[in-house]
Order: structure tokens, then C-alpha cells, then sequence
């Protein structure tokens, strides 16, 4: 499956801009380790941005992704890349095994952690946003408080990163593409 591919797809599930530009974020950081560790970046771009796509039609933990790869079969999409995605859900049975199953779960939700407080700085911008504003925000509990930190902080040491490396590395990227996630803010 190509990038366009995988985009149309999710364009064809997902309604909710917010839900894309996450998939986008996770995309953008999975493209980023692909590049920093010599792998598949079409791959690893292709997981990032499908691993959510079904989570608007089966939005429970239950659901999400197992009812998503039945889907992702049906269309012809590689055995290889529907198990990386299962890999991130919880109760799939699907070991994170491989550098990119790790790295899905490291990106998936630090990118919205980063996002938020990417949105409450006064330039409303990723260009500005360092990794000691993310720190800062990262000890005040009730901040995004339905992101799970004991989550990220295992998954990046599961990956095999320093938590505060990982959040600059998933800045550096979503920098990339901060025009499309609408975090250029008033820096223009």
C-alpha cells in the first residue's frame, strides 16, 4: 500500500479533522525514526497514518483495531503492515516484537501530549515548542489528563529512547508538517 493509498483511506473513514491530523502526527514521527534508523520510511509512514483509521466506526478499545484489520484485509493491505497495526491495541494478542511495533506505540500518544501544549503556548506553533515546555506541562497532572504518561514513559523505554529525546525527536517531526496539523500559530 502506498502513502496516497493509505491517505484516501483513512480520508474515506475519517471525519474528524483532529483525528486525522494525529494520525498525520504519528505518521510524521514514525517517517522520522524510519529515516534515523536506515528502515522502510513508505512502511512505516503507511502505519503511522493508518494505525486510527478505524476508530470513529469502532471507537472502544474492544473494537479498535481488531475490527479495523478486517477492514484493512478486505482492501488487499499487506498482512505485515495490518499486524504492526494490531500491535498497538490492547488486548490484540499482538506482541511488540519488531523496532516498528515499538516505535508505533512510543509515537502514537505522545504526539497528543505535544499537540496540546503546542496549543495553549501563545504562538499556537510547533516552531517555537521546545522539549522543557512539553517537560513543564508533563508535571501538572491535570493538563491533558486523559493522556496516559506512565504509558508513554514505558513505551519510549521499551523503544529504546530517553522519554525527553523521544518528545524532541516527535517535535522535530511534526515541525515538518506543521502546516497541515494547523500549528504554524502566529509564527508564520
Amino acid at each position: 500500500m502506498t502513502r496516497d493509498e493509505a491517505l484516501a483511506l483513512v480520508r474515506e473513514y475519517v471525519k474528524n479533522e483532529g483525528l486525522v491530523r494525529h494520525m498525520l502526527c504519528v505518521e510524521a514521527a514514525m517517517k522520522f525514526y524510519a529515516e534515523k534508523f536506515n528502515e522502510d520510511v513508505e512502511l512505516w509512514s503507511v502505519i503511522g497514518l493508518l494505525h486510527d483509521f478505524d476508530w470513529e466506526i469502532h471507537p472502544t478499545l474492544e473494537g479498535h483495531p481488531t475490527k479495523g484489520a478486517e477492514i484493512l484485509r478486505a482492501r488487499g493491505v499487506s498482512e505485515e503492515i495490518i499486524q504492526d497495526i494490531l500491535s498497538h491495541g490492547v488486548e490484540t494478542g499482538v506482541p511488540r516484537d519488531t523496532l516498528r511495533r515499538k516505535a508505533l506505540m512510543a509515537c502514537d500518544e505522545v504526539t497528543g501530549l505535544i499537540t496540546a501544549v503546542a496549543l495553549v503556548r501563545p504562538s499556537r506553533s510547533l516552531y517555537d515548542l521546545e522539549t522543557s515546555s512539553v517537560k513543564k506541562k508533563w508535571k501538572d497532572k491535570a493538563f491533558a489528563a486523559g493522556t496516559n504518561r506512565a504509558e508513554m514513559e514505558e513505551a519510549a523505554k521499551d523503544f529504546g529512547v530517553d522519554i525527553w529525546e523521544h518528545v524532541g525527536n516527535v517535535i522535530l517531526a511534526m515541525r515538518k508538517i506543521a502546516p497541515e496539523l494547523d500549528l504554524v500559530g502566529n509564527l508564520g
